[in-house]
């Protein structure tokens, strides 16, 4: 673990002199702002016009994917988190599993990314920003990941959002001639069989 990585967690982590209205906030943008996003998506997924859904579809796509990302870092690097090494005050109940990178970090970001790539779809990508960093910065203050692990979260995030977007704007083949025409499979005449 670097220096600076310990030195920002002691920095953002809650302690016992922190407000409680601090730690709340931070619950609740660790807990229930994430629920509030999914509920967002899910009403512009069923009353939003197509254009709007296309957008958010390439949303669900891009949190996906960092997911798949985020699974995949934590097979390799098997980082544990601040509590498992006896490090801060962890203030909410979490699994003793992984915690590089930052899974709420990453899928929040990939949601941000996403609709800021979306022309019509910027203002909600902008509050979606700001929902994705009090998201990350909740889960240092709540001692459950480490700076670098909600850092790597937002990397995942935009980097699978990125890729979505670009596998979305990649050219499409040209549509190739189709291997019979219409004189080819034209069906013969009875007479011609005969001959």
């Amino acid at each position: 673990m670097l220096p600076l990585d310990l030195a920002l967690f002691h920095a953002v982590n809650a302690d016992a002199s922190t407000w409680p209205a601090v730690v709340t906030a931070a619950r609740w943008a660790s807990q229930e702002l994430p629920i509030a996003m999914g509920g967002v998506l899910a009403g512009g997924l069923v009353v939003g016009s197509p254009a709007q859904r296309r957008d958010l579809v390439l949303a669900l796509l891009s949190m996906a994917l960092a997911w798949v990302g985020v699974q995949l870092l934590r097979h390799a690097i098997a980082a544990p988190r601040p509590a498992q090494l006896g490090i801060g005050v962890q203030w909410i109940e979490h699994a003793a599993r992984a915690g590089f990178p930052s899974m709420h970090t990453a899928a929040a970001c990939a949601l941000a990314a996403s609709l800021q790539a979306s022309r019509p779809a910027r203002w909600l990508a902008a509050l979606c920003w700001v929902a994705a960093l009090a998201i990350a910065w909740s889960r240092v203050c709540l001692g459950v990941h480490f700076p670098f692990d909600v850092l790597a979260g937002m990397l995942t995030g935009a980097l699978s959002a990125g890729a979505v977007h670009a596998l979305r704007a990649a050219p499409r083949p040209a549509n190739r001639p189709r291997r019979f025409s219409a004189y080819w499979s034209r069906q013969e005449r009875p007479s011609a069989r005969h001959r």
